[in-house]
């Protein structure tokens, strides 16, 4: 079994080096990502700059002659993974950060509050990051880091059971959610009844704001997850009696259509 042990000297480091590929991870982005709501880079950016992170990573790390990533190399070298991973930090936040073993690795941990160190590193078993298990757990994150009210999602209800939720910021602009792996794969490992206790519990969206969605998807009649009508807990059921739920060709189907709409309506 591989030894994932650090001392607090090899994480000083790892710190260290890994704060100087997030500079350059910075300067590829910033441009391309200057505002988030309004607030400047790197503020809601932690998706992208962990993502960039291990993308100079996997170039540098093999022939990397800094102290703190030869560590990380002997790691991986000794067959301790390097992942990505998304989850729940604390219940407050929604954290995109990199997994070695049993250690928690942030490399986007000013994204929320920008006077933080760009780096952290923690035992994972002391950081308090965690997967999200439910929509229920989701939403109550979701309501106070992105300050949003939620719906069930009765604008494309044929959709809604891999996508329950429909988030509308202070701006009005609303969105589904949630549509990365995690979330669908609560929503599909559970047989869409994880997705059913918002879209019994939410109220319906304002009709204003379900009107302006009516406009947006006038132009996609040709894809039935996104112009079906009818009640979005039956499709969840209907889901499940056609086995959609372990159809990974309709889950990349729902996902296309997704992928179709704008980012915001």
């Amino acid at each position: 079994m591989p030894n994932n042990e650090l001392t607090q000297e090899q994480l000083n480091l790892l710190c260290q080096d890994l704060a100087q590929v997030r500079l350059i991870a910075d300067l590829n982005l910033a441009p391309l990502f200057p505002f988030f709501a309004e607030k400047a880079y790197p503020t809601g950016r932690c998706r992208e700059i962990r993502d960039e992170v291990f993308r100079l990573l996997q170039q540098e790390i093999f022939t990397t002659t800094k102290p703190g990533l030869t560590l990380l190399r002997e790691h991986i070298n000794q067959g301790v993974d390097l992942k990505k991973a998304w989850g729940s930090l604390r219940d407050e936040y929604f954290q995109n950060a990199l997994i070695l073993g049993k250690w928690y690795i942030d490399v986007a941990n000013d994204t929320v509050n920008p006077s933080k160190p760009r780096v952290e590193i923690l035992p994972l078993a002391s950081a308090q990051f965690t997967a999200i298990k439910s929509f229920t757990q989701f939403a109550k994150i979701a309501r106070s880091y992105w300050q949003v009210e939620l719906y069930r999602n009765t604008v494309c209800p044929a959709l809604a059971p891999y996508m329950p939720l429909l988030c509308v910021g202070k701006n009005g602009a609303s969105w589904l959610a949630a549509a990365n792996d995690d979330m669908i794969n609560v929503a599909i490992n559970s047989r869409f009844e994880e997705s059913k206790v918002p879209l019994i519990e939410m109220p319906n969206p304002p009709a204003h704001i379900a009107k302006r969605w009516q406009q947006v998807l006038s132009v996609h009649s040709s894809n039935p997850f996104l112009v079906n009508q009818g009640d979005p807990v039956e499709y969840c059921d209907q889901y499940v009696n056609k086995g959609h739920h372990t159809d990974v060709a309709k889950r990349d189907a729902a996902v296309i259509a997704y992928s179709a709409l704008p980012k915001t309506v």
